[in-house]
């Protein structure tokens, strides 16, 4: 039976980066994976998460399975993180969440969630997306429309174009919306924008469906959140998938959470059913370590003001970098790149052909996708010269 199975090619993404790994030429630049690097070109794990590791591991006296939602301050932290400490639909008892395996967890879940109450509903879903978010929630079924959002053009979203096409949008529809610091453009909904998004739902009866995975790694916390908590204060329901991979840096330790505003704490109780029966037959039981930390990190205050001072300087640095990328390149490549430092979090396109990104790969160890998409956070003082000067070369010909 097995036998019958062909090879399949190596997900573009992880396929590039295993090349980047495989290159031996010592001034290679990775900007392939969606991974916070440091300037030593780590992904770091942040001290408050080793002080509430150590503590975990000195302390706990089971390996028993977790609650079928998950860990309850984790639970408690993350919908108070996403939502707001005074968030009124909180505090009426609207919200309930799932923990979850990462956010890829979250997103499988939430749509588990959609397909038992609409089967094979109807996803808007942003062009360009996050690559993963079509096959994670197409698994069950639900069907995709585009709607049209950056203009490379402009390197901006593409507003008018997002309106019109989700005019289409109507109840029963599902309108699948990047929180902040968009994957893979980096361009970014303003407050206003977010606002009319908030018409429309509201006038047309779509379901808002959002994806948060880098709450904190744009302008903060808060002002990251902050189009995503204007819909829950006027919209009676929504669904979210946070992940704790990057604010947090518990990627390997797959800590996530879907969560439902729902209009009643009635509903909003049945809701986490729903999900914990989706979760049983996807994978049963979710993992505990990441979410213990998670929770402690988010429960003591101490841990808490160590974690978001920490953050703080990783967004800090972020936008720095973005200032730098783009004097290095405007001075290399006499283009305007001032594009960079509007943009949020972690990801741009430069603006290059497919043809310029294995320009870049096979002659200069550059590594970026094909469609010029780069993770600024892989960036550091060690190689941003050789980034500029590489940029340069094959933008002059």
């Amino acid at each position: 039976m097995l036998d019958q199975l062909p090879l399949l090619p190596a997900d573009p993404i992880l396929g590039l980066a295993a090349a980047a790994r495989a290159d031996d030429n010592p001034n290679k630049v990775d900007l392939t994976v969606g991974i916070y690097m440091d300037e030593q070109g780590l992904c770091p794990v942040f001290d408050a998460v080793q002080q509430a590791q150590r503590a975990l591991v000195e302390a706990e006296t089971t390996k028993a399975y977790m609650p079928a939602a998950g860990d309850g301050a984790f639970n408690t932290g993350i919908q108070k993180l996403v939502f707001g400490d005074d968030s009124a639909p909180l505090l009426a008892g609207r919200i309930s969440s799932i923990q979850t395996p990462g956010g890829c967890g979250a997103l499988r879940i939430g749509a588990e969630v959609i397909a038992a109450a609409a089967p094979g509903a109807k996803v808007w879903v942003s062009d360009p997306t996050w690559p993963v978010h079509i096959p994670l929630l197409g698994s069950v079924g639900l069907k995709f429309e585009n709607y049209r959002y950056y203009e490379p053009d402009s390197h901006g979203v593409n507003f008018d174009g997002m309106v019109e096409d989700l005019k289409q949008a109507g109840a029963g529809d599902v309108v699948l919306l990047h929180g902040c610091c968009h994957n893979p453009c980096g361009a970014d909904l303003t407050l206003e924008q977010w606002g009319v998004v908030a018409d429309m739902a509201e006038q047309q009866g779509f379901l808002p469906f959002i994806d948060i995975a880098y709450q904190g790694l744009g302008d903060g916390l808060d002002a990251d959140a902050a189009g995503l908590r204007l819909l829950a204060s006027r919209l009676p329901e929504l669904i979210v998938a946070a992940s704790c991979s990057k604010n947090l840096g518990l990627y390997r330790e797959r800590t996530g959470a879907t969560l439902f505003l729902c209009r009643n704490a009635d509903s909003a109780a049945a809701l986490q059913s729903q999900a914990q029966v989706a979760a049983r037959r996807v994978y049963s039981m979710p993992p505990a370590h990441g979410a213990i930390i998670a929770g402690r990190v988010l429960s003591d205050a101490a841990l808490r003001a160590n974690w978001e001072a920490e953050l703080r300087g990783m967004c800090e640095r972020i936008n720095g970098l973005r200032s730098q990328i783009r004097s290095k390149l405007e001075a290399a490549a006499d283009r305007d790149f001032s594009f960079i430092e509007r943009e949020k979090g972690m990801f741009s396109f430069l603006g290059l052909s497919k043809e310029q990104a294995h320009k870049l790969r096979n002659e200069h160890s550059v590594y970026m996708l094909d469609s010029s998409r780069i993770n600024v956070a892989g960036v550091n003082a060690r190689n941003i010269d050789a980034l500029a000067a590489a940029v340069g070369q094959v933008v002059k010909g």
